[in-house]
Order: structure tokens, then sequence, then C-alpha cells
């Protein structure tokens, strides 16, 4: 058996998951840095600290180029060693093991399940959930919804057809609202 596929991504009350000019030297654009607030509380026994413990117990890494460039790559480690994944549209020659680089989506997303085996794949980036779940390969969302509208900025869900979810967990806590819904086929 594997684990599922799981967006984790914070974002704004309207839609946003950093702000307006998110680039090298501000990641998050103006204002996106309040996404994060709960962060704080990751290392509590609150309903932050569980959440957090679970995706710091993920076995594979899915993102985007954009996310991972931004990220600074993770200087190569995203968490504890666990496999890291790109789906970009180019791979190039500065692009080398032991990240692995994809531009076909299935077999990006069939790599990092076998990797994470029966542990959940954590998945990073808008334009890489909007792939997965064009390619019906996404099966969970975790939103970490923050009460903040910030008006402008990167929107999680761009264009995607309409698709069913079901909520299947809400843990509150100071500053967000923990979501997480499975992808109803």
């Amino acid at each position: 058996m594997t684990g599922p596929i799981r967006l984790y991504m914070t974002m704004s009350l309207d839609g946003f998951i950093a702000g307006p000019d998110d680039r090298p030297g501000q990641e998050l654009g103006r204002g996106g840095g309040r996404l994060f607030n709960w962060l704080d509380h990751r290392n509590g026994d609150g309903a932050s600290g569980r959440i957090f413990g679970e995706a710091m117990a993920t076995g594979a890494l899915i993102s985007g180029r954009r996310t991972f460039e931004l990220a600074g790559r993770w200087q190569g480690d995203h968490h504890d060693g666990v496999p890291i994944h790109i789906l970009t549209h180019h791979v190039g020659p500065a692009d080398v093991p032991p990240i692995r680089y994809y531009t076909d989506v299935a077999a990006c997303a069939r790599d990092a399940r076998a990797a994470a085996g029966e542990r959940a794949t954590m998945v990073h980036g808008a334009g890489t959930a909007q792939a997965l779940l064009r390619a019906g390969l996404l099966d969970e969302l975790e939103i970490h919804l923050v009460p903040v509208l910030l008006g402008a900025g990167r929107r999680l869900f761009e264009s995607v057809e309409p698709t069913e979810l079901d909520l299947v967990r809400r843990l509150e806590d100071e500053g967000v609202t923990h979501l997480r819904f499975v992808v109803r086929r």
C-alpha cells in the first residue's frame, strides 16, 4: 500500500499563497509572511504542532521548479533527507542528482509515491498542485487557512476544472484553521 499524494499549502482567505511581487529576496511577496505566523506554534502540542509533525513525517516531496528555486533549493534537503522530485518544463545541465527532475507529471508522481512507500508524499507549489489535480494524481489537500485578505498575489488555484472535495478533518489553532480534503474521484 502506498500513501497519498498530499498538497500542503498555506493560503489567505481570498485564495493567495504569496503576496504580490514574490521573487528572490522577497519569496513570500509583499505581506505574504503573514501567512506563516502559524509556524510559530509548530513545535507546540496544539493543532499546528500536530500538522507540522505530520508534514515532516512525509516520505517524499514533489515541488514545482519555481517554488524550488525561490526556496533556495532547500540546500538540497527539504526534511530528513526525503527524496525531492521537481516537476519542471525544462531539465537543464545544472539539474543533477540526488534531486530528481521531471517534465512528465505522471512519472514524477509515480516515482515520488514509490519513494514515499506507505508514507504520504508532500506537494509544494501552485502550478504543481494544479498539474497533479488535472492528471488525477493529487489525492488530498491540507490547506492551512489564515484569516487574512491579501488582496493580490499568487493564487493557489487559477484555472482548474470543477473538482469535488470531501472535508475529512478540521483543526483550529491560533490564527489558522487546518483543513484536510480528499479529492473525490
